[in-house]
């Protein structure tokens, strides 16, 4: 098992960036490691619910999905 700490940069100026952190740590929860990811720079934005709840990247699930995986399956987020 492998660990991961997945770093996200962008904010809602772009949501498939801004969801790209959630979804790769969605994916290596799945396949079993450890992860964590850490929002810097101008994404710790995306933590408000109402924005959260309205950015859907492209070809990934919306953002608000992602980032209830990662709370329900204790994903440690950092900011």
């Amino acid at each position: 098992m492998a660990k991961f700490l997945i770093t996200g940069t962008h904010g809602a100026d772009d949501p498939t960036r801004a969801s790209l952190p959630f979804h790769i740590a969605k994916g290596a929860k799945e396949a079993g490691h450890d992860v964590g990811i850490v929002l810097a720079v101008d994404s710790p934005v995306i933590l408000k619910d109402a924005l959260r709840e309205s950015l859907f990247g492209v070809g990934m699930p919306p953002l608000k999905e992602l980032f209830q995986f990662a709370v329900d399956n204790g994903v440690p987020i950092y900011v």
